[in-house]
């Protein structure tokens, strides 16, 4: 069955009043997600999680384009598609959470209006049948009493409220694909759970795909079947999360591991040493490698190609230079 969304070496660049200076916020990215599947983008600020996910959704800002690559969604291609053919597939076909719900309600309208505006819109429900449809929305999301929720406004919602009802917009248009950009990020741990518990129920009843941007590797433990680790604009490593947590092969994956707190541990926290790299000012060779404590002069030298490790399993390290996939395999049956 071919993938519903394959992004295939996809550069997303930043350009500077007169084209002075280039910003590579994405360069080079590729990946693919199926039906009901959940990939988690992981990465430190900056690294280019957030710019990959509006470039699929075609919402760049305007100094940012996109200069090459694919995004290919249910067999068609995206990046060749105009403005006007991009909104009737947002909300119809691909969704997005944003991390502040704030910035995604409209503090003049109503819920019912913000969550019934996608379902009228896309799917052409009307009079009755749309204050049913935004009533079974909210329920889904598990917002009580539904009937009096939607005659109220953004402002007498708490936090955890106002991110389900931006999933309920998201779900009202009916998509095969959600972009979830750190939704969880302004919860407390207590609402957290919730709303991760909420997308992992919406997702397995209705089958939809799951793209998750996300610090909190738990979050990733719990929601994702992928993980995708990223590093200056590129994907350093990717596979299944349960291999990558056992056994990462990248070092900065292996850094990013090592620093999440581990419970009853009297062992300081592992802190990775430097900064991220300046995306206009990008060092040669591998991006990581002023970085790496395990760097060699090939890695200031050369960009590494990806490694396959194991089915579905790839990382861009001179480290795995010559390793075999039959190698892998055994470290992870």
């Amino acid at each position: 069955m071919a993938p519903l969304l394959r992004v295939s070496k996809l550069q997303t660049h930043y350009f500077s009043f007169g084209g002075s200076r280039v910003v590579k916020a994405v360069d080079g990215v590729s990946f693919t997600l199926r039906e009901g599947e959940t990939i988690g983008l992981v990465g430190e600020s900056g690294c280019g999680k957030t710019t990959t996910c509006l470039s699929i959704v075609g919402l760049l800002p305007s100094a940012a384009r996109i200069v090459g690559g694919s995004v290919e969604f249910a067999g068609e291609e995206l990046t060749q598609k105009r403005p006007r053919e991009m909104r009737r597939i947002r909300g119809r076909q691909i969704a997005m959470i944003l991390q502040d719900p704030m910035a995604s309600l409209n503090p003049l309208f109503s819920i019912y209006t913000q969550v019934a505006e996608p379902a009228y819109y896309h799917r052409a429900i009307r009079g009755r049948s749309l204050r049913q449809r935004v009533a079974e929305l909210l329920r889904a999301v598990r917002i009580p009493s539904p009937a009096t929720r939607m005659r109220e406004y953004p402002h007498q919602m708490s936090g955890g409220m106002r991110q389900r009802v931006v999933g309920a917009i998201a779900m009202a248009g009916g998509p095969k694909l959600i972009i979830a950009d750190e939704p969880t990020t302004n919860l407390d741990v207590t609402i957290q759970a919730q709303y991760l518990e909420v997308l992992k129920d919406i997702q397995q009843e209705s089958g939809i795909a799951l793209i998750f941007v996300t610090h909190n590797l738990g979050i990733v433990a719990k929601m994702c079947d992928r993980m995708a680790v990223m590093y200056a604009g590129q994907i350093v490593e990717q596979g299944p999360v349960r291999h990558l947590f056992r056994d990462a092969k990248h070092p900065y994956t292996q850094a990013l591991l090592g620093s999440v707190p581990k419970l009853g541990s009297k062992e300081p926290l592992f802190a990775i040493p430097g900064q991220p790299p300046n995306l206009a000012y990008l060092p040669t060779g591998c991006a990581f490698h002023p970085r790496c404590p395990n760097a060699m002069s090939r890695c200031a030298a050369q960009e590494p190609e990806n490694a396959l490790i194991a089915a579905n399993w790839t990382a861009k390290c001179w480290l795995l230079d010559g390793q075999t996939e039959e190698r892998y395999v055994s470290a992870v049956a």
